[in-house]
Order: C-alpha cells, then sequence, then structure tokens
C-alpha cells in the first residue's frame, strides 16, 4: 500500500469538513493540532506523524503533538534548539516554507523506525510576507505517497497554520487585557495595590469581620521627611524610597493581609484577626532598617486603628488611623501610635 492512497470511510470532503471544524470549533489548540495531524496521516497512509510550533523569541521548534510515536522518542526529540542555525530537515523546512521530502525519515528524530518522511511547513501571510508557524511532520513505512496525494495534505498544514495563528492572537490578547487589569488595580511606582483596590479589599474585610465578630486591623503609613529627601537627594531619590518601603511592606505582611499604596508617601495595611499590630511593629523595624538614601535614613510614621473598637466602617477606621500616624509623626517619627490624637490636635 506504500505510495498509494489509503483506503478510509470518509470521503475527502467528510475528511476537509472536519479538518476545518477542528480548527473553527476547537478551544484547545493542542487538541486541533492532533486532529488535523491524524488527518492528515489518514489521507497519506502515514505511519507515524508529529507537528511542531516555532518559539520566534526562544528560536526553538516545540514538539505540540504526535501521532502513533514511541514515548521514548517523544522524549528525545521535543524540541530544536538555535532553529534558525540548525540543519535539522525540520528546522530546512520552516525556513525555506516550501514541503520537503526527505527519503531517510532517520535524519528527522521524532519520526525514527519510518523509511521516508514528509514535511509540511505551517504557514500564513502576514502583511504580504509569508511566516511559518511550524511544521508538520509524516513519517512512512515505505516510500512517499504519489505527488498528487502530496499536493493534497497541503491545505491540512494550512489549517494547522491558522490554528497556531489564532492561538497566538488570543494569547496576546489575553496576555493585554491582563496587563490593562493589571494596571488598573497597582500603582505603577510601587507594584503594590491601588486606592480603587484597597477600597474594594477594605469593605469586604470590614464587612467580614463584622460576620465573623473577629479584630480587624487598619494601619496607615507615612515615610518620615519624603519632601525633605527629595530637596536634598531629588525627586529619584524619594522615588527609590518609594519602592524600597513598598518592597519591605509587600516581602513581610502575611498572606490574608491587604497592603496598598494610599496615596503620595502613605501606604496602607489592612490584617484580619488580633495579630495586626504585631505585624504593624514588625513593618516599622524593617523599614528603619533599610540603608539610607544618600545618607538619609529612611523611617515610617504609623497610626493604627482596630475593628470593631475605634469604628464600624472603613471611613471610621481610616479617620482613627490618620490621627493615630498624624500623633506618631509629631512625637518624632519611626514609631507607631495606637492611640488617636484628639480631633483637634
Amino acid at each position: 500500500m506504500s505510495g498509494e492512497r489509503p483506503l478510509y470511510e470518509r470521503t475527502n470532503g467528510q475528511m476537509f469538513a472536519d479538518a476545518a471544524a477542528a480548527v473553527a470549533r476547537g478551544d484547545d489548540l493542542d487538541d486541533s493540532l492532533a486532529e488535523l495531524l491524524g488527518l492528515a496521516a489518514e489521507f497519506l497512509g502515514a505511519s507515524i506523524g508529529a507537528t511542531y510550533i516555532i518559539d520566534q523569541d526562544r528560536d526553538e521548534i516545540e514538539l505540540a503533538v504526535t501521532y502513533g510515536v514511541d514515548a521514548r522518542i517523544v522524549e528525545e526529540a521535543s524540541s530544536i534548539k538555535a532553529a534558525s542555525q540548525s540543519n535539522d530537515p525540520l528546522a530546512d523546512a520552516t525556513r525555506s516554507r516550501h514541503p520537503l521530502e526527505v527519503g531517510d525519515a532517520g535524519r528527522v528524530g521524532i519520526l525514527q523506525g519510518a523509511a521516508t518522511a514528509l514535511l509540511m511547513p505551517m504557514v500564513v501571510r502576514r502583511d504580504d510576507t509569508e511566516l511559518a508557524l511550524g511544521v508538520m511532520a509524516l513519517g512512512f513505512a515505505g516510500p512517499l505517497p504519489a505527488h498528487d496525494n502530496l499536493v493534497g495534505v497541503e491545505p491540512l498544514a494550512d489549517l494547522a497554520a491558522v490554528a497556531v495563528e489564532r492561538a497566538l492572537t488570543l494569547s496576546v490578547g489575553s496576555e493585554r487585557a491582563e496587563w490593562f487589569d493589571r494596571l488598573a488595580h497597582t500603582d505603577p511606582l510601587t507594584g503594590l495595590a491601588n486606592r480603587r483596590t484597597l477600597d474594594r479589599m477594605l469593605d469586604l474585610e470590614v464587612a467580614r469581620a463584622g460576620r465573623q465578630g473577629v479584630p480587624l486591623c487598619i494601619a496607615l503609613f507615612e515615610i518620615d521627611r519624603l519632601a525633605e529627601i527629595q530637596k536634598i537627594a531629588g525627586n529619584a531619590a524619594g522615588d527609590d524610597a518609594l519602592r524600597r518601603v513598598a518592597q519591605i511592606l509587600a516581602e513581610s505582611v502575611r498572606l490574608v493581609d491587604t497592603i496598598a499604596r494610599f496615596a503620595g508617601a502613605q501606604f496602607i495595611l489592612v490584617a484580619p484577626g488580633s495579630d495586626g499590630l504585631t505585624v504593624v511593629e514588625r513593618l516599622v523595624r524593617g523599614i528603619s532598617a533599610l540603608p539610607p538614601i544618600d545618607g538619609n535614613a529612611i523611617s515610617v510614621s504609623a497610626g493604627v486603628s482596630i475593628f470593631p473598637m475605634d469604628g464600624r466602617t472603613p471611613e471610621e477606621l481610616l479617620e482613627v488611623a490618620e490621627r493615630a500616624m498624624h500623633a506618631a509623626r509629631l512625637a518624632g517619627g519611626d514609631r507607631v501610635a495606637t492611640q488617636p490624637a484628639p480631633k483637634d490636635a
């Protein structure tokens, strides 16, 4: 049967309809590629096969799916590194963007055991330029099929290219959406949650503390003498101080805590449970141990309020914490104040 069209139940029309459906309705790239590879093997009577995808960023051709390939061989031929310089037939096919007939399939690592091979580059056109996104490799036990049959399988490789391009487009779109979402919820200078995210989390934590009848600690931190540091050492030094303090805050809090940039030189901690004050004191000590910036020591003034003793709403708790922070600053900074100053202080 080598070199002849195989016998199968599906007509050509049914086969290519199935191939189109695998791309149009496939939610998973590997599933779509596996379906297309299996159809190509069926169409030509291949005994084994594999589909590789090009990773342009790392200059690698990576194995995606296989057909009838032994697991041991899969491990040995999972990728081709430095693809732009490689002499591997798979790399040759992707660079040429034309089908490559291989008389000795042993040269194609993934097709060990086959006698001959057909390598079909998966090509798309972008801005009048042909771009190879991968390669479909088919191995045969005997001679290659008739040339007319080889031409007939090209649409399956084209559909595989479309599937890969769609997956890449969706991936870029998802990454971009994730980036915008992260941008909308984080402070660009420090990487901490921003005020918008903080307001939502504070509402949730206060509501949960009320339902469960447990304490909740709110702490406001303000970098001491930041304006003086900026005046002496410049705005870049001030930004450096903000980033260093943010790093200490982010690395030292518990998983249950929320840390955010509140405003200007201020940060906020939302700490559920009864250990919030201990966390705040540890943070203040950690910040005071930071190396000076251009000879200027880094420290913070911290003010604490506790739910429900100091308030039962986010607004009440923030007001108390802010007055306490003001008291800590008036006392010289680099400390924690737990008792709010009088409102007219």
